[in-house]
């Protein structure tokens, strides 16, 4: 099993503190994986049997991952487990030892295993980690070290670099380091500690992380786990970023016919299917929004009114009228640019659209904002 899934959603789950019976999991609402280790111990197998009995789905939906903290907590009772090595401390007992200590083990077990570089960063608190490794964390103002170990890690053959701000972390792993980390290595990236918010799950994700892992938010907090889930489907991608920019051109062309500054683009299989901006002036119709102009030409092209693998730009949220015809053409994602509070669906209409149709908001937002609070000013 290989952990390559981008912008997943992992669930860390300590032995010892975790509530099975609070995780609010479902067929339909899961994380993508669940790490199960700690730094202190706990009975892994018993623990992992028990989580398998309360899971609603299969391992092959949601793989276990083990997060061991030494060499006893391996449990062939597991998918997979993170072959981790203490790159950021120079204890031998964690940089090879423990792993001397239980290859036998996981060899013999036919366990899938992803080779790991553990790297812990400064979060503003003395993690477990800190304590029973009996090394510091890295300072996340010297990025550059940062970097050269990641850099060594996958020139070890390291399959994954896991940034751990620590359990509690007051601080998450910045931005900055992610975006650098990124930029010069190619494995995969996993990012954890201090996250509390969908928002700083999404920065991880902008920043270049692969997977987000959430332990210690969700001890306090399980109810809050569905949230986080949802939220992974809005991630802000290069494509999107591309895409928008496209319908940006489109709301240009409505800013020089001094219509209101509204585009949209819909693409499906990686081709625009249909463009479209703002003409209610031009055309003296209240209808001729940009989305609408943009589902007619999208359903010419196809030759059909029914959009399934499409996914819809537009510069500014949808209106209600607007929605309502995504929802009908059974439009999959819908991706906007600034949000409309006074008039957008989601005041209205938040469930118009197709059932399944994810969202993506706030792509480009301050250029697609910028453009219209700057058609209305000269307008006052």
């Amino acid at each position: 099993m290989e952990i390559t899934k981008k912008h997943s959603l992992a669930l860390l789950l300590d032995p010892e503190k975790a509530n099975l019976d609070a995780l609010p999991i479902t067929a339909d609402s899961h994380p993508d994986y669940i790490f199960v280790g700690g730094s202190t111990g706990g009975d892994t197998t018993e623990f992992v049997r028990a989580l398998r009995n309360k899971l609603p789905i299969t391992n092959n939906q949601l793989p276990i991952v083990l997060f061991p903290g030494n060499s006893s907590q391996f449990t062939p009772e597991a998918d997979a487990v993170l072959f981790l090595s203490l790159l950021s401390g120079n204890n031998p007992e964690f940089l090879v030892n423990q792993q001397i200590k239980s290859a036998r083990a996981i060899h013999d077990s036919h366990m899938d295993f992803v080779p790991t570089a553990y790297v812990l960063i400064d979060g503003g608190v003395e993690t477990s980690t800190m304590r029973v490794t009996q090394t510091k964390p890295l300072d996340p103002t010297d990025i550059d070290a940062i970097v050269n170990i990641a850099m060594a890690a996958e020139l070890m053959g390291k399959k994954a670099i896991y940034l751990e701000a620590g359990s509690g972390a007051k601080v998450p792993v910045s931005p900055e380091i992610i975006k650098a980390v990124r930029a010069n290595t190619s494995i995969t990236l996993i990012v954890g500690g201090g996250i509390r918010t969908p928002e700083a799950m999404h920065t991880a994700y902008k920043a270049g992380a692969d997977i987000v892992v959430i332990g210690n938010h969700f001890e306090s907090h399980p109810e809050e786990l569905s949230k986080f889930i949802n939220h992974t489907s809005q991630v802000i991608n290069s494509d999107d970023e591309r895409y928008m920019r496209l319908a940006l051109c489109e709301a240009e062309k409505a800013l020089a016919q001094d219509e209101i500054p509204i585009g949209c683009v819909i693409v499906s299989q990686n081709q625009i299917i249909g463009r479209g901006h703002n003409l209610t002036e031009t055309l003296a119709d209240v209808t001729a929004h940009a989305e609408m102009q943009a589902l007619t030409a999208a359903a010419q092209t196809v030759g059909g009114k029914y959009l399934p693998d499409a996914t819809l730009y537009v510069t500014v949220e949808p209106c209600p009228m607007c929605a309502g015809a995504i929802g009908w053409a059974q439009i999959s994602r819908v991706v906007y640019g600034a949000a409309d509070p006074k008039r957008g669906y989601t005041l209205y209409a938040p469930r118009v659209f197709h059932p399944k149709a994810t969202v993506t908001a706030g792509v480009l937002e301050p250029e697609c904002r910028e453009l219209i609070q700057e058609f209305f000013k000269k307008k006052r």
